[in-house]
Order: C-alpha cells, then structure tokens, then sequence
C-alpha cells in the first residue's frame, strides 16, 4: 500500500472516560473531534503545510467548550485559568511553546508566534502575555475561558479535600488537545495545548509545552502530541524517545508510541499518544479505557473515536 500524500491526526484527551464521565453528550465530543479534524484537512488538502495545518486543527478544539483547553480550560486552586501550548515544526526543529498565560484566547497560536517571531522556544507568565499582546493576538477577558462544568468541578475537589480525601484530577480524565500532520511536501509537524489539571497550584506545569515530552515534530523520524499523567511524561521524555527509538533502534511509529507506553505505565503513569511516522502512517496508542481521537488522511474515510473499542 502506497504512503497517504498526506495525514492529520488529532486527540482531545484521555482518561477514565465512561458515558457518564464524558465532559458532554457523545455526539457533541464526537462533532467537536470532527469539525478540528476538518480544519486541519482543509489545510493540507489545498496544499498548506503541516504547521498551518496543527494549529488549525487545535485552534478548534481551543475554542470548544467541551476540551480542556483555552475555552475548556480547568480552573487552578486559585480559580484562574493558565494555559500551556506548544508547536514544533519538522522539517526545521523549530519549536515555540508557552506556559500559564491567562488572555490569549488561542495559545497555540502564540506558541506559534513564538517559534516564527521569537529567537526562544519557551515562554512563561507575564512575559508571555507581554510577547502576546505585542505580537497583535487576539486577548480575552479570564471570563471567556469559564465554563461551568469546570468551575463545579473545582468546587467538587475543594470539597471532597475539606473532608479530608486524596483527590487528583490525573486519577479521572486528562485534559489535552493536540494534532500531528504530514503534508503534501513530506514535512511533519505537532502541537498540543492543555489547561492542565484543576485544582492544580505552585504554577504547576505539565508536559504538554515541554518540546521532547508532551510534543515532538522531527521529519527524520516522526511527529507525536502526549496527553496523560504529565509528570511521567516528562520523566520518560516521551517525544524525545520515541524519536530516538526510530532514528536509532529502527522501530516504527506505533513500536515506538507502545514502547513510550510501557515506560510510562513502569512510572506509575497512563496516558495516550498519536503519532505520524515518515511514511505518512497516523495512528495512536493509549492505556486507559478512552481518548478523544481522529484521524484523516489523504486517501482514506475520516475516523472519529472515543471508547477503546472504536475503530
């Protein structure tokens, strides 16, 4: 079977997800996880790069209620919403990323701005809202980014503390958005956004904007966006080895994702990844009963999926 021209694939988190766990009603998860799919499709279908096509595809998912991610965003135990976001480019190992900025209605689309107009790769807080607003993005009031489900969902942890219980938001669903893409030029490229975890403090920060954990892009190997239990991820530095797991062991796309996997899962962690290799394959590999998921390509149907046994 010849390699698709070119592939797009994206997620929206994993976790312990069940019908009555999901952030909203089934289809509309499923409709969300379409219409990102569609975004990014329609830029590498007329001939657009995979950079152009990620950040299409998660500026979507940031801007649906039902992702945890910009408009989706957790709240912090403080209450506030700060958001992390990453990109990176294959073809030239550039990469932009931001952590915990609080008004930029799509962080991808700074972390972006940071990769093409920026000599970093990393910026944090205050100055990244500063790079934000000198760089013209689009801000929003923290208002914007509420969601009820969310909010309540803070009050419930807060409570269920009070009465002296272990809770921990990585225990029930991960919150992450990200897309992989091979374009039509054979170049890849990734991104990933996230609100973190609620209730999270200290100006925690997770894997999703750490480039070689939570997000990698390398044309000479493969492009993969992580969603799970941050901390292992980090510790594993997944993208980085999945990478080098293809570059230097010969592994595939999918060897690699499972054996990424399997180290996280030795670290106590659960998580999912997708992943595009060289040859334009998608995919994507996960260890809990679920993950928001899709797929396109340029020569097969689209596939939207959530449970474990779709697809």
């Amino acid at each position: 079977m010849n390699p698709p021209v070119w592939s797009l694939v994206i997620h929206g988190g994993c976790g312990q997800l069940t019908p009555d766990t999901l952030p909203g009603p089934e289809a509309d998860c499923r409709a969300g996880l379409a219409a990102a799919l569609a975004a990014g499709k329609a830029v590498l279908a007329a001939g657009g790069t995979a950079v152009d096509a990620v950040v299409a595809a998660v500026s979507a998912l940031e801007d649906h209620p039902l992702f945890n991610a910009a408009r989706g965003a957790v709240f912090t135990a403080e209450g506030r919403t700060e958001l992390d976001a990453a990109v990176m480019d294959g073809a030239s190992r550039k990469a932009g990323a931001v952590a915990g900025v609080t008004r930029t209605k799509n962080p991808v689309q700074l972390a972006r701005a940071v990769m093409q107009k920026s000599s970093h790769v990393l910026l944090a807080r205050d100055g990244a809202d500063v790079f934000a607003l000198e760089q013209g993005l689009e801000q929003v009031e923290p208002g914007w980014f509420r969601v009820e489900s969310r909010w309540r969902a803070l009050q419930a942890m807060k409570a269920a503390a009070a009465r002296g219980e272990d809770v921990f938001d990585a225990d029930l669903k991960y919150g992450t958005v990200g897309a992989v893409a091979r374009d039509a030029h054979g170049h890849l490229a990734a991104a990933t956004s996230t609100g973190g975890l609620t209730g999270k403090r200290w100006g925690r920060i997770g894997d999703s904007p750490l480039i070689g954990a939570g997000t990698i892009a390398d044309d000479r190997s493969l492009a993969a966006s992580c969603t799970g239990s941050g901390e292992a991820f980090i510790r594993a530095g997944v993208g980085h080895e999945m990478g080098a797991l293809v570059r230097l062991a010969g592994l595939s796309a999918a060897e690699a994702a499972a054996r990424a996997l399997a180290d996280v899962q030795a670290l106590g962690g659960t998580g999912g990844i997708i992943y595009i290799g060289t040859d334009g394959r998608p995919g994507w590999a996960f260890s809990t009963p679920g993950m928001f998921r899709a797929r396109a390509t340029a020569c097969d149907e689209d596939e939207v999926a959530i449970w474990g046994h779709d697809g």
